[in-house]
C-alpha cells in the first residue's frame, strides 16, 4: 500500500488535489468506453466476487458512498462516472461532491447546475483544461446538471490549507466568519494506522532512513515537519467530511469522488465523516491501478482496503484491464 501511494500522497499535499491555479498543458487520457468502464474487476471486502449490478444496489442503499480514484487514470475514472450515472438512475435524489473544487468555486459551480453556463463554460471560468477538469469528471457534472441534482465543491481552499501547514490551526480561528466558512478545522487528529502510513510515504518520498530517524534530533525536527503537513491532511479531510454531511440534508446518497489515500483502510476522511454523521451508512469504493489477482479474491495488502475494491489495472494499459 505504502509504495503505491506515494505519487497521490504528493499530489495531496505538494501541489494540491484540487485543480491548478491556472491552465496546465496535458494530453487527454484516450476515451473509455461506457462497456468497458463496466468491465471491470470488482471483489468485496472478504475477497468474494462481486458483479457491477451488486456495486450499483449496494451503493444505492447507503447514504454516502465514497469513491477512492487513482488520479489520471483513464479506465478508474471512466468507470467511477459510470458508477455515479447507474447511481443517479437508481436514486434519482442524489447528490454529487468532488475533493477537486474548492469551497469558494461553489457559485460557478451552481451556474453549470442551474444552466446560467454549460460544463465547459464552468471549466473556463474556473481555468481548468483536461488535466485540471478531466473529462469523466466533467460528465460526472453533466450528469448531475441532465437530473437536476445538485454539484459540492467539497474541499477547503489550498490557501487556507497553507496556513494549516504553515502557522496552525489557531491562526485559522482567527479568520472572520466568511473566511471560515470554506474549511472546517479538525475536532481532532486521526491516529493510527492511517497516520503511520502517511508518514511512511512521506519519509519515503523524501529518502529518509532508518538511521537518520534514529538520531533523536533529527527524528524531533523530522516529526515537527509531518505535523505541519499531516494538519493540512486533514483539514482536507475533515473539510470534505463535513461538505459530505450536510450534502445529506439535500438528498442521499451522496457520492464524494477524492484521491483514495483520503479513505483507503479507513482514512481520514471516512474517520472524520464518521465523527460528524456516525448516523449515515457510508460505502467505499476504492479503485486499485493494478490487476486483480488471476486465482481471484485480493491482494494481501488489498483486504480491508474499502468495502468494494475494484481492479482497474495499471493506466498505463487500462484498456487491456478491461478486457481482462
Amino acid at each position: 500500500m505504502k509504495t503505491s501511494l506515494i505519487l497521490s500522497v504528493l499530489c495531496l499535499l505538494l501541489v494540491g488535489c484540487a485543480a491548478p491555479d491556472g491552465p496546465r498543458a496535458g494530453r487527454p487520457a484516450t476515451p473509455v468506453v461506457e462497456e468497458q468502464a463496466r468491465e471491470v474487476r470488482i471483489v468485496g471486502a472478504q475477497g468474494a466476487a462481486a458483479t457491477w449490478g451488486e456495486l450499483v444496489e449496494t451503493a444505492a442503499a447507503a447514504d454516502v458512498v465514497l469513491v477512492g480514484e487513482n488520479h489520471g487514470h483513464p479506465l478508474g475514472l471512466a468507470s467511477a462516472a459510470t458508477l455515479w450515472g447507474d447511481l443517479l438512475a437508481a436514486r434519482p435524489q442524489g447528490v454529487l461532491a468532488m475533493e477537486f473544487l474548492e469551497r469558494d468555486e461553489q457559485s460557478r459551480v451552481d451556474d453549470c447546475i442551474a444552466g446560467i453556463t454549460d460544463v465547459d463554460g464552468m471549466a473556463a471560468a474556473l481555468r481548468r483544461d483536461e488535466q485540471g477538469l478531466p473529462p469523466a469528471h466533467r460528465r460526472m457534472i453533466s450528469l448531475a446538471r441532465d437530473g437536476g441534482r445538485p454539484v459540492i465543491a467539497a474541499n477547503a481552499p489550498r490557501r487556507y490549507v497553507r496556513l494549516a501547514r504553515a502557522q496552525g490551526y489557531d491562526r485559522l480561528r482567527a479568520l472572520t466568519d466568511e473566511q471560515r466558512r470554506l474549511f472546517r478545522i479538525p475536532d481532532s487528529l486521526p491516529q493510527g494506522a492511517y497516520r503511520e502510513a502517511f508518514d511512511e510515504v512521506m519519509n519515503a518520498n523524501a529518502g529518509i532512513t532508518a538511521e537518520q530517524l534514529a538520531d533523536q534530533a533529527f527524528a524531533a525536527d523530522r516529526r515537527v515537519a509531518l505535523d505541519a503537513t499531516f494538519r493540512s491532511q486533514s483539514m482536507w479531510d475533515w473539510t470534505m467530511a463535513e461538505s459530505v454531511a450536510r450534502g445529506l440534508d439535500r438528498g442521499r446518497p451522496v457520492l464524494l469522488v477524492v484521491g483514495r489515500f483520503h479513505v483507503d483502510h479507513d482514512g481520514g476522511l471516512t474517520q472524520a465523516l464518521r465523527s460528524q454523521r456516525p448516523d449515515a451508512r457510508i460505502l467505499t469504493v476504492t479503485f486499485v491501478d493494478r490487476d486483480a489477482p488471476q486465482a481471484g479474491g485480493l491482494h494481501r495488502e488489498d483486504a480491508g482496503r474499502g468495502d468494494f475494491i475494484v481492479y482497474v489495472g495499471p493506466a498505463r494499459d487500462a484498456g487491456a484491464a478491461a478486457r481482462n
